[in-house]
């Protein structure tokens, strides 16, 4: 297809201030009254764009619906360039969040930034700096690739050799390129999503929020998309993912949060996260035989969690060190029991998550 030029797009400079400059006023942080719940309350705040490294912000974030919590006291930042991965069962306020920092909702309290600009005062300068891909999304059916992409193009105001070059490089990164001229509804699943994300990245967006983007996918494809949100990221971009597929999540993100019923429980890197958990490994002990007689006098051990027994096979989480590794099987030993294997294993994100939110999932 081709492209016309159109209209010279009227810009606008950006007024540039650094937070926690001098001047900045005493009143950004103060809390303000909570609103009802059918009510949009959020804090005044000046429009700031700041050249800090976080360039996702969320303070004290609140969504009501009703007497629903959705999003309850959250607070974190994301540094440039850098990959966030967002975890959290259906319903935990993973998608809430995503659509407040994206300008689809507002906070019942608090506020969020994307590149130092606040959802709430300046949405428009954040739209511009910011690429939403959402869980699910509507598609023309009857217009092709290069269509699609261009419709948007224009909407952000992309004119001339500048919108032409943004179409190629973005079907070329998306590896649609190929199928530019194919109608849309004739894609598969794998490249639909390929199409969304170019069109979350036409406008060359600073931050990109990817709310469950591997949903679905084969594992070619998630292979795929991993590779192009690491090499998005290296590029500079800020990239916050939520996604059920929680191994995915910890090879390609910097650090995660961990929300569960509108709570935030934990956040830091893979490894944070970890140290941050008493039991770090998990022990498998097989012995020959009196399996129940070994259950009871591993629960006697310090670092030793719930044991699940299975005849002969022990196993349960492990909070010492190597050295009590070997002290456990040592007195195993000595009160007379055969032991024929032991496998010691670090925890999986799975494991993590689900010991972070026991009691909580529902």
């Amino acid at each position: 297809m081709s492209f016309q030029d159109e209209h010279q797009e009227t810009s606008s400079s950006d007024s540039t201030v650094s937070a926690g400059s001098p001047g900045t006023p005493d009143h950004w942080n103060n809390p303000v009254p909570i609103a009802e719940p059918t009510s949009i309350v959020s804090p005044q705040v000046p429009t700031v764009h700041t050249e800090t490294r976080r360039c996702i912000e969320l303070r004290r974030l609140h969504r009501f619906f009703g007497s629903t919590r959705a999003v309850n006291d959250v607070t974190f930042s994301v540094d440039r360039g850098h990959v966030f991965g967002y975890i959290g069962p259906n319903g935990a306020g993973k998608t809430t969040s995503m659509r407040i920092l994206a300008t689809l909702d507002l906070p019942s309290y608090g506020d969020a930034y994307v590149d130092g600009f606040s959802v709430v005062n300046d949405p428009e300068l954040v739209r511009k700096r910011l690429g939403f891909m959402p869980d699910s999304f509507g598609t023309y059916r009857d217009v092709n690739c290069s269509e699609y992409l261009d419709f948007f193009a224009r909407a952000y105001g992309l004119v001339g050799r500048e919108r032409i070059e943004r179409l190629k490089w973005v079907l070329d990164f998306t590896g649609t390129n190929g199928m530019a001229e194919k109608p849309i509804r004739g894609l598969s699943k794998g490249m639909k999503q390929r199409l969304c994300l170019g069109r979350a990245l036409i406008h060359d967006p600073a931050v990109m929020i990817l709310d469950e983007p591997a949903a679905g996918l084969d594992p070619r494809a998630r292979i795929d998309l991993r590779r192009m949100i690491r090499e998005l990221a290296d590029r500079g971009k800020t990239i916050l993912i939520s996604s059920h597929i929680l191994t995915e999540l910890a090879e390609v993100c910097d650090s995660i949060g961990i929300i569960e019923q509108g709570t935030l429980l934990a956040t830091g890197t893979v490894d944070e996260i970890h140290q941050q958990q008493a039991n770090l490994l998990e022990l498998v002990i097989r012995v020959l035989d009196r399996g129940e007689d070994a259950q009871k006098l591993l629960a006697t051990l310090p670092g030793v969690g719930d044991i699940i027994l299975d005849g002969c096979l022990l196993r349960f989480p492990f909070g010492g060190a190597p050295s009590d590794q070997a002290g456990l099987v040592a007195r195993l030993v000595q009160e007379g029991f055969g032991v024929v294997e032991i496998i010691s294993r670090k925890k999986s994100l799975e494991d993590v998550f689900l010991q972070v939110t026991k009691g909580l999932v529902q």
